[in-house]
């Protein structure tokens, strides 16, 4: 059966058939490049394809459209090839690299100080392999074409200016570009770019400003007519207020805006704004995040209305959701050191080895039997994952230890069990034998986290071990 195969597709291995035309190896493996039949012939294997693609070869000059600009290359997007039929070009040689080196003979700080995104260039082929590569330097005819002014999108023109070589008839900006000798559609361009020379004060002066003097965007309009301009920008960014049109982002009204904690990592943005869109109409949500993007447990959210901040925080501060307790206030009210949360009364076990698959429901249970009251609590850690082991809060009192002595060796879905009774701590004791000159030195907010994490505290100290 004819075998039809598209880009990309592997039709056979290094160590069995050798690439022929349409095929390139990549590894271990012969891929095809282009759309056709597959054919083999002696264990070479070509791509017959049904319309004839553009071969390209060292020393063609290409057509292309600066796509990407890094500070030391570039990549243009190959259009055509000079001299030859303009058919379809190979997936492989449809984006040529070009070097900072290759654009013209003069000293470049970068890239984007000879060329601009969405400049047309002619240049020479000089690596036609596995990577397109190719050359503006060496010939006259090689370089930029046709060039738009960021600032307004207006066609810049052949004008020199000292080290300026190209100047905007709309907004009068000049700038500098490795001009091509045909540029603009007029011959002799190419002594305009200062071969040689040293850049003047002007020049470094700007490219000195790093990216700021590098925009290497295009606007969308050419409008100078004294209108004044209107642009975007995110709200909660930074930004030099006056005019442009720029809106200050305003500040909410009181109560409005509300502090999210306790928000577990494996929590997705969207699911927890949905717990909050039922109380009202929102109108900024920012879950605060690290810089490799991961959550980092706290956010804020601001209603359109304070009855709406009201019910939200009614509704979601303590609710449990993956494993940690909410907590929702209002952002801008006066921070206060938080309350320890109050444990329930009875006597206090600890159950370890427990299997993770096991519900707090399910561990009460096992108590039940024996006791008037069971509250449980499974330990977990920041991110709300379960850890090993839980606290069981029995009564009456008396019960304790032989509910303890009883379950302590249970077989729980698989695991063996370990139960004892949780010694106390004297907290009070701790205060008394401080010494009065001993100050704390942690700040409000290391005050206050330390208050929440032994609201969760751990009766008897144990060393992490994995399970």
């Amino acid at each position: 059966m004819t075998t039809i195969v598209t880009p990309g597709n592997v039709i056979g291995a290094v160590d069995k058939n050798e690439a022929g035309d349409g095929v390139m190896q990549q590894n271990d493996d012969l891929i095809a490049l282009v759309t056709g039949t597959l054919v083999d012939t002696d264990g070479k294997l070509s791509i017959e394809t049904y319309t004839d693609f553009l071969e390209i070869e060292v020393g063609d000059y290409v057509i292309g459209e600066v796509v990407k600009l890094y500070e030391k290359s570039g990549e243009i997007k190959v259009l055509s090839v000079e001299g030859k039929a303009n058919r379809s070009i190979e997936a492989s040689k449809l984006f040529a690299q070009l070097h900072v080196t290759k654009i013209t003979d003069r000293f470049l700080h970068n890239s984007a100080d000879a060329l601009r995104r969405r400049d047309i260039v002619r240049a020479k082929v000089i690596d036609a392999g596995n990577v397109l590569r190719v050359d503006m330097r060496e010939e006259e005819k090689c370089g930029v074409l046709w060039a738009l002014c960021p600032p307004c999108g207006d066609l810049f023109i052949a004008d020199q200016d000292g080290d300026w070589n190209v100047n905007c008839p709309t907004c009068d900006n000049r700038s500098f570009r490795a001009l091509a000798d045909d540029f603009g559609g007029e011959s002799g361009n190419a002594a305009l770019n200062g071969t040689g020379k040293r850049w003047g004060g002007a020049a470094e002066a700007l490219f000195a400003k790093g990216s700021a003097g590098r925009a290497t965007f295009i606007a969308e309009d050419i409008r100078e007519d004294g209108r004044e301009r209107e642009y975007f920008q995110f709200e909660g960014e930074g930004g030099r207020g006056g005019g442009g049109g720029r809106e200050r982002r305003q500040k909410a009204a009181p109560g409005c805006r509300l502090f999210i904690g306790g928000i577990s990592r494996d929590l997705e943005d969207d699911e927890l704004k949905a717990k909050f869109n039922d109380h009202g109409k929102i109108t900024d949500f920012a879950l605060m995040k690290d810089e490799n993007g991961n959550s980092r447990g706290f956010g804020f959210i601001t209603f359109a209305k304070k009855e709406m901040a009201d019910a939200a925080v009614a509704a979601l501060d303590g609710q449990r959701i993956k494993g940690r307790r909410l907590g929702v206030r209002d952002a801008d009210a006066p921070k206060e050191e938080s309350p320890r949360q109050k444990r329930p009364d009875g006597a206090r076990i600890y159950v370890g080895n427990l299997p993770f698959k096991a519900s707090e429901d399910e561990l009460a249970a096992l108590f039940r039997d024996d006791c008037e009251s069971v509250h449980a609590q499974w330990a977990t850690d920041r991110q709300g994952r379960k850890k090993a082991f839980a606290f069981v809060t029995v009564k009456p009192e008396s019960a304790a230890k032989a509910v303890a002595e009883k379950l302590n060796g249970y077989e729980m879905m698989g695991r063996t069990l370990k139960v004892e009774v949780s010694k106390p701590r004297d907290r009070d004791q701790n205060q008394r034998d401080r010494k009065p000159e001993q100050k704390s030195e942690k700040s409000s907010r290391e005050i206050r986290a330390l208050a929440e994490e032994e609201a969760d505290a751990k009766k008897k100290p144990r060393s992490h071990k994995k399970n």
